[in-house]
């Protein structure tokens, strides 16, 4: 799977609320509504790696739920985000190691903020509760705590970026070549369908699908991209992190 891209794509697809914003309300408490719905937004796409991080550690399916349904209560209501390191700068190194003290408390926390303490900061939806449990299953065997969180964390942002641009494709009335097309991008199929033979199925010219494949690959890097984008202080980690994210989703 190809994720890098030359840094030069079209952003304005793809808008989103950066890690940066995050930072900068906590270190001057400026528009901290702004970065609370910033971070409720970036916590949706972590929630499964989260959880999975937890099930690794022992806990049963509704106790790693509501586990981790109270951690994002505590990073929101008491602004743990306030006091992360902009030198450390990526959003899920934070994350984790915040996840980490957590757990360490996890009697008392479980105590005060059973479910959020009662706050409905992030819905928890039962659609989103068993894909996080399935993607748990699927990297359960991975050797350690980390790398479950590694590869929960590379599989929610393919899923991220997948869903970015399906959206995309639909807006311009082009749901349904996004769907014919995206096996391209996911490689559900080996060997993928020859050109040639999609595109009779589709009554288009080989050259024609062809076109439209290249396209929707580079769109699919610049919506990786922005997946990304949103969790780093600064354009330039970008790479670095899809470099990383690489680096996981092809581990053996």
């Amino acid at each position: 799977m190809t994720v890098a891209g030359n840094g030069h794509g079209q952003s304005d697809l793809f808008p989103s609320t950066h890690w940066s914003a995050v930072l900068a309300a906590g270190r001057s408490q400026a528009e901290p509504e702004i970065a609370r719905a910033a971070l409720e937004q970036l916590c949706q796409t972590y929630w499964a790696p989260l959880y999975s991080f937890v099930r690794s550690r022992g806990y049963a399916v509704h106790d790693a739920q509501d586990l981790t349904q109270s951690f994002f209560a505590y990073l929101i209501e008491r602004k743990i985000y306030t006091r992360a390191d902009r030198e450390k700068g990526k959003f899920r190194s934070f994350l984790l190691a915040s996840l980490k003290n957590f757990l360490a408390d996890a009697s008392d926390q479980e105590r005060t903020l059973k479910r959020g303490g009662g706050q409905n900061f992030l819905p928890l939806h039962e659609e989103q509760a068993k894909e996080a449990e399935s993607l748990f299953q699927t990297h359960s065997s991975a050797s350690t705590e980390d790398q479950i969180f590694d590869r929960s964390w590379a599989e929610a942002l393919v899923t991220a970026g997948l869903k970015r641009l399906s959206e995309v494709y639909k807006a311009e009335g082009k749901e349904k070549l996004f769907e014919e097309l995206k096996i391209y991008l996911t490689g559900g199929a080996d060997p993928l369908p020859a050109y040639e033979q999609l595109a009779a199925r589709l009554g288009v010219l080989a050259s024609s699908l062809r076109s439209h494949v290249t396209r929707l690959r580079a769109r699919y890097r610049e919506a990786l991209r922005a997946e990304v984008r949103r969790t780093v202080d600064a354009e330039t980690e970008v790479n670095e992190e899809l470099r990383e994210l690489l680096r996981v989703l092809t581990a053996g």
